[in-house]
């Protein structure tokens, strides 16, 4: 890693916005919409995801994006690399007729949906999403893409929770991209600091 992306990572990560108990008590959310409110930050984190496809060199038919924060940066990825952008969506938020795959919830279940013939045989994929946790949702969305005939040559996240052992229910995982891994000490650490990072990166 170069001192540029080292320095972009840093813009990104500055960006981001840790809310303790939400949206329950004893869950701390990471927000990542502060780097789509900074230009730099946003301009920063899609340079650095095409840099890493480029390293990695996979051949991308398809972005295929979850929802909802997926939605956020998918597209915009998608447009870079001039490949079309497929969003998966929960049950009944998307019109006509649809391929679906229920899964299992922390507690309970859920089921996401995506546009049949949006997705032919034998398409690579790119999946992404903000956060892999227990593994569940992108898991589900991988067995999605294959069980409709594509090949998932790539998922990436930004931020990965580790001790959730969420990869664990990904399949191809020498294909998994994260830029930032965060244990619950490095949150707590991350957490005391962030107003000092903040001004520092924005003086």
């Amino acid at each position: 890693m170069t001192g540029k992306d080292d320095q972009s990572l840093e813009i990104i990560r500055s960006s981001l916005k840790l809310c303790p108990n939400f949206p329950k008590q004893g869950i701390t959310f990471i927000d990542i919409f502060g780097i789509f409110g900074n230009p730099k930050a946003h301009r920063a984190l899609i340079d650095v995801i095409l840099k890493r496809l480029k390293d990695r060199s996979r051949t991308i038919d398809v972005v295929v994006g979850l929802e909802a924060r997926g939605f956020v940066f998918g597209p915009q990825i998608a447009l870079e690399l001039q490949v079309p952008f497929v969003p998966v969506r929960k049950h009944g938020k998307l019109p006509g007729k649809v391929a679906k795959i229920d899964y299992d919830l922390e507690y309970g279940k859920d089921t996401m949906e995506i546009q049949e013939n949006v997705l032919q045989p034998g398409r690579r994929i790119l999946l992404v999403d903000d956060l892999l946790a227990t593994g569940g949702t992108l898991g589900a969305a991988q067995k999605l893409c294959v069980d409709l005939g594509c090949e998932v040559v790539e998922t990436l996240v930004i931020i990965e929770l580790l001790g959730l052992n969420g990869r664990q229910k990904l399949n191809n995982i020498e294909h998994f991209t994260t830029l930032f891994q965060f244990s619950e000490g490095d949150l707590e650490a991350f957490a005391a600091n962030a107003d000092r990072i903040h001004e520092s990166n924005h003086a």
